[in-house]
């Protein structure tokens, strides 16, 4: 059921995240902005609300699938690891033990969600104006039609490595920001939950996955930063050589503050959307036991 909860947790937070996702991208990978307030309104003038949602129906598809994969994954190794060190898989695991099962976590979401990523960030950089804010000249086609065929185009002209630019980044990025995740609200629910009880509540809950959700994202930013530039580095371009290159080139031309930019919104982001990730995990994981019992 871990893999169910995560899957519905997930979904329902990438709608809820999108937009500011998009935002995010954005001023990661261009120079022009000001800042977040200067990008949406940029991003509504010129393309409307439709453009802080390009490629959203792939991406809660994606994300669902992952979000599923990564709790899944989390759960069972936990469960082999307390097996292994104390005889039982339902012991109670150590704050290594946590943080192990959530690195293996985010090692193993980086194999499936390189792809989407990749396209997520080439459609929320591409630029297709609303006609409402433009002249009265023809739209060019937009290189991009969509989710699927964006990871088409990218395996034709880029090979099957294109599909997986950034992974370097991404690698650094999900497996220590999951071994926080995971710890985080894992230690902040043992520590909110009053003695006696089994289970948090579900304002526990709710706390613990929004900081949760702030500390990991807060401390994955640079990474995030990094490996958004590598991935929007189309065929021709070639501007990143990898992980080392693009954070010298980076910093170099703005300094160390673009390792630190959309700091803020990934921060904002974070707590509702890992509210809600958290709070329909323990929710549908909570029904389906109390489902199964009284069978």
């Amino acid at each position: 059921m871990d893999f169910i909860a995560g899957a519905i947790g997930g979904g329902l937070s990438t709608a809820v995240g999108y937009p500011l996702d998009t935002v995010k991208v954005r001023i990661q990978t261009e120079r022009h902005y000001k800042g977040i307030w200067h990008c949406i309104q940029e991003t509504y003038r010129t393309e409307k609300v439709l453009g802080f949602y390009k490629g959203v129906s792939a991406s809660v598809f994606s994300v669902s699938l992952i979000s599923s994969v990564s709790f899944g994954t989390y759960r069972n190794f936990l469960c082999n690891i307390c097996k292994l060190r104390y005889g039982a898989a339902d012991a109670k695991p150590s704050k290594l033990d946590v943080s192990l099962a959530g690195g293996a976590a985010g090692a193993v979401r980086v194999v499936l969600m390189a792809p989407s990523e990749v396209a997520k960030v080439r459609m929320q950089t591409q630029r297709n104006p609303h006609p409402s804010a433009t002249s009265a000249q023809p739209n060019s086609k937009p290189k991009y039609q969509g989710s699927l065929h964006c990871l088409k185009v990218i395996a034709k002209e880029e090979g099957f490595g294109g599909l997986y630019k950034g992974c370097s980044a991404l690698l650094c990025r999900d497996c220590s920001s999951s071994a926080i995740y995971f710890l985080t609200y894992s230690t902040l629910c043992d520590w909110l939950t009053p003695a006696g009880k089994n289970k948090p509540g579900f304002l526990v809950v709710l706390l613990s996955g929004g900081f949760a959700g702030v500390l990991a994202w807060g401390l994955a930013t640079p990474m995030d930063v990094l490996k958004s530039r590598m991935q929007v580095d189309e065929s021709g371009q070639h501007k990143y050589r990898g992980l080392v290159h693009c954070a010298r080139q980076s910093v170099r031309e703005e300094g160390v503050k673009v390792l630190f930019k959309g700091l803020g919104l990934n921060c904002i982001r974070a707590f509702p959307v890992n509210m809600v990730v958290f709070v329909t995990y323990e929710a549908v994981l909570r029904f389906t036991d109390h489902f199964t019992n009284k069978k």
